[in-house]
């Protein structure tokens, strides 16, 4: 085990420095931006005649879109820079919102959703490869910590505030919101470092990644983004349009579960190993969206919420630090490029095939599906609580 007698003095490792301070300020308006239209846009496509297959569309138009342009991203920090890459990014985010003023058209919806899903990608990736950049390696996890929260936060305030909010203010005022929110970052980008760190610069996102052990994590954080994209997506549409406040309540417990189950999930995976809480996390996340089956229950509906936080939250952590503690700090960028396509890729592919069957089946019936395919990732994650 090293020491840290030897290491520089520690009031030189400061983590909450100005440049750390901007960066968390930008993740979080961009953030606030995506949560605020996350359940919105659906709601925005079905009030204009799209039904549960556009809403579905949506979600899976910005998710794939991330997608495709995540595998870019890393390739573009290393030309243009971190400013440059991160403005572009809050642009692509923010300013499409706008568009939404115009027309409610499902070709037109989904052409703002791809754009935004672009944006989406630059933030994700660019902001945990500057995290790296910009704080002291014997901090790094926590530095990833409070990152977390940075981004959990917005999920808090934005998910059931824009549901909220449509009954009050309306969807225009919402996408314009929406739009400011992610634009006030480019502020922000003043004073952050230009160019990347010259050895993530180079990294093959999908280079080795079975040989490493990163496959295995990958899936199984995709399993359970499958469920979020779908609880966020659907669940207002699930429930009669007189009880969206009952929605809005099960969105802003999910929120405030995830990011206090991340952090604790990464106080006690450093004492016992994330692999052996993966499994338990798995299980409490399939329990949450299983839950769902006994819609309209309002205590379903809550209790399903906030276990569904819990675990989605914790398998959040526990999946990245089980990435990044199979490879070295070479790959770190590999390892958020991959960790974001898994949630990126989930969210959008569970939102799609979900509008396609729930015509079908019902709610309830794709509410349990949704569970079995959370369920069924529990078998790898304590393969690797094994190992």
């Amino acid at each position: 085990m090293a020491t840290t007698c030897e290491i520089a003095i520690p009031t030189t490792e400061r983590l909450l420095t100005s440049q750390f301070g901007r960066l968390l300020a930008m993740v979080f308006g961009s953030g606030l931006s995506m949560y605020l239209l996350t359940s919105v846009v659906p709601l925005y496509l079905a009030a204009n005649g799209s039904g549960g297959v556009g809403a579905g569309l949506s979600t899976a138009a910005m998710m794939f879109s991330a997608v495709a342009v995540e595998l870019m991203v890393p390739r573009m920090l290393a030309r243009w820079g971190y400013q440059v890459v991160l403005g572009l990014g809050l642009v692509l985010l923010g300013a499409p919102s706008l568009v939404l003023l115009t027309s409610a058209a499902l070709p037109v919806v989904l052409a703002v959703c791809i754009v935004r899903g672009a944006g989406l990608a630059i933030l994700v990736v660019g902001a945990v490869a500057l995290v790296a950049d910009l704080t002291p390696s014997t901090r790094r996890g926590e530095a990833l910590g409070v990152y977390g929260v940075a981004v959990g936060v917005p999920a808090v305030i934005g998910l059931p505030l824009g549901v909220y909010l449509t009954n009050v203010i309306g969807f225009g005022a919402l996408f314009v919101l929406a739009a400011v929110a992610s634009l006030a970052g480019l502020v922000a980008l003043i004073g952050l470092p230009a160019n990347a760190s010259e050895e993530e610069q180079h990294v093959k996102v999908l280079g080795g990644v079975r040989r490493s052990g990163l496959l295995s994590p990958t899936l199984i954080f995709a399993a359970v983004t499958v469920a979020a994209g779908i609880s966020v997506t659907f669940l207002p549409l699930a429930v009669a349009g007189d009880k969206q406040s009952l929605v809005a309540t099960a969105l802003l417990l999910q929120a405030i579960a995830a990011p206090i189950a991340r952090w604790l999930a990464g106080r006690y995976a450093d004492r016992v190993g994330p692999a052996k809480l993966l499994a338990p996390a798995l299980i409490l996340a399939a329990v949450g969206a299983g839950s769902l089956v006994f819609l309209p229950s309002a205590v379903a509906i809550l209790i399903g919420s906030t276990c569904f936080g819990i675990g989605f939250g914790a398998a959040q952590n526990l999946t990245l630090t089980l990435m990044y503690n199979r490879v070295d700090r070479s790959r770190y960028g590999q390892v958020s490029a991959l960790w974001n396509l898994a949630y990126d890729g989930g969210w959008g592919a569970g939102a799609m095939i979900f509008g396609a069957v729930v015509g079908g089946v019902g709610f309830s019936v794709a509410f349990a599906l949704t569970a079995a395919v959370v369920a069924v990732a529990v078998v790898p994650a304590v393969r690797a609580s094994a190992i």
